[in-house]
């Protein structure tokens, strides 16, 4: 069980679970994390890719991509793309897991939440103000922010530096909050098409109390939106790094 398939599901399910999480501890009803706010989603959201990276490295994944947007990215600037069939459906996978799990783990909750906007909000990314436009560039240079700076982290002029490739998870998580913290204030910054599809599809199938639609309408924005960004992304590293 100890597979790259492996590290990728399971590592993507601690990703939502965290992640989505701390969503679902600051937006529903009655828990005792309720409007803690937007800092604490973003922080919990960077602690959650820091232990998703580290999950997936001792389950079987040493890249830890985590995100299909990631994964494609990496295998342009390689060349290689033979890992995309393993870790895409993997990540998928294990977002809709993750999701699941935040759905039980808040089960008295839901039906105390009457707003059927925050429910979803639990699961996926929505726009602050909606233009298609607008929110796919957003997701766009989230995404190359995401990549680019990863692939910077990582590349050999900075570990030349003497910097722990260990350290590698927790300048990750950091990145990610900085992220959150400065460019997800549009669309709630989802980079990564399964963070956003896989949960949304667990909303549209689990028995959650009260719920309403799943903004089918807006779903292909954080799915394109990261796909391109990747592709930006990877030409920079081919040129700059």
């Amino acid at each position: 069980m100890h597979t790259p398939f492996m590290g990728e599901l399971l590592g993507t399910m601690v990703l939502i679970l965290l992640g989505n999480g701390v969503v679902a501890g600051v937006l529903l009803h009655s828990s005792k994390a309720q409007n803690s706010g937007w800092i604490v989603i973003t922080a919990g959201w960077g602690f959650a890719v820091m232990a998703g990276v580290f999950t997936s490295i001792a389950t079987g994944s040493a890249d830890a991509h985590l995100n299909p947007a990631v994964t494609l990215g990496f295998a342009v600037v390689s060349g290689d793309y033979s890992k995309i069939p393993t870790y895409v459906p993997a990540q998928f996978i294990g977002a809709f897991l993750g999701a699941v799990l935040v759905w039980l783990q808040y089960l008295p909750h839901w039906a105390k939440t009457e707003d059927k906007g925050l429910k979803l909000a639990v699961f996926c990314t929505g726009p602050a103000i909606r233009s298609a436009p607008a929110n796919l560039i957003s997701e766009i240079i989230g995404t190359v922010a995401l990549i680019f700076i990863v692939a910077a982290i990582f590349s050999k002029a900075v570990m030349a530096g003497g910097i722990p490739p260990t350290l590698g998870p927790y300048m990750v998580g950091m990145l990610v909050w900085s992220i959150g913290l400065s460019l997800g204030g549009t669309t709630g910054y989802a980079i990564n098409p399964a963070r956003d599809l896989g949960p949304r599809i667990a909303h549209a199938v689990l028995p959650i109390a009260g719920k309403g639609g799943a903004d089918w309408g807006y779903a292909w924005i954080p799915v394109v939106g990261p796909l391109v960004g990747a592709l930006i992304a990877a030409a920079m590293i081919r040129a700059f790094i």
